[in-house]
């Protein structure tokens, strides 16, 4: 059941989401398949009941690492799934800016701070070649089931680079390629091989791997030697 609601999620689109979706492509470096962006017409997915037993969320962030005073981006944030409970964490004399694609996502995203009394966020309209986040200014940039779908990823690597503070990093989570029971569509799943080449290929260095989450890796990076 959950693969039939992740395929339909996944496959999604239609009218302004058409164009705002990039085609998937293969990755310059590792070879990889990218994967569609999902549709803002199947953000209800991003919300399902399942969600919390499916990826623990608070178990992820407690594994990052979150602090209270830190400035933080969630990258792809859809709806605000994730964006909420950093805010959360890094208050009070946090900031967390959270960037979609999709215009659509981003009015999701102010319904649900409003609708949950959210303060300390930054909605950021990017585009799918820039974040359009503040150089130099983020301790920690997370995406969450995103950098998969990235139409030009080393692109974006390098604009994610130049907006982390030093000794700042980068942290993937996504569904693990390597375990054939996590029933998510091969492309939109990623092993710690390919991460690790597509993000080493643009100066980033894999600091910590935990597979604490049921279906996923988090991924932690570091920039530099």
């Amino acid at each position: 059941m959950l693969l039939a609601l992740v395929t339909a999620a996944l496959t999604t689109s239609g009218g302004a989401a058409s164009q705002a979706v990039a085609a998937p492509g293969i990755h310059p470096i590792s070879g990889r398949q990218i994967a569609p962006v999902m549709s803002h017409a199947a953000a209800d997915w991003l919300d399902r009941p399942g969600r919390g037993a499916e990826e623990r969320p608070e178990r992820a962030l407690d594994a990052i690492g979150i602090k209270a005073g830190q400035v933080v981006a969630d990258v792809g944030a859809g709806s605000g799934y994730y964006t909420v409970r950093l805010a959360r964490r890094v208050a009070p004399g946090g900031r967390v800016y959270a960037t979609d694609i999709q215009p659509e996502m981003i009015a999701l995203l102010r319904e649900r701070l409003a609708r949950e009394k959210v303060s300390g966020v930054d909605p950021v309209l990017a585009t799918d070649v820039d974040p359009r986040l503040p150089e130099g200014s983020l301790d920690l940039v997370l995406m969450v089931d995103v950098y998969h779908e990235l139409s030009h990823p080393q692109a974006m690597l390098r604009k994610l680079k130049r907006s982390l503070k030093p000794g700042g990093r980068l942290v993937l989570i996504e569904f693990r390629k390597e375990d054939p029971d996590v029933p998510i569509r091969f492309e939109h799943k990623m092993s710690v091989a390919e991460a690790r080449l597509e993000l080493e290929a643009e100066g980033y260095r894999l600091d910590r791997v935990s597979d604490v989450l049921p279906w996923q890796h988090i991924l932690i990076f570091g920039v530099g030697s």
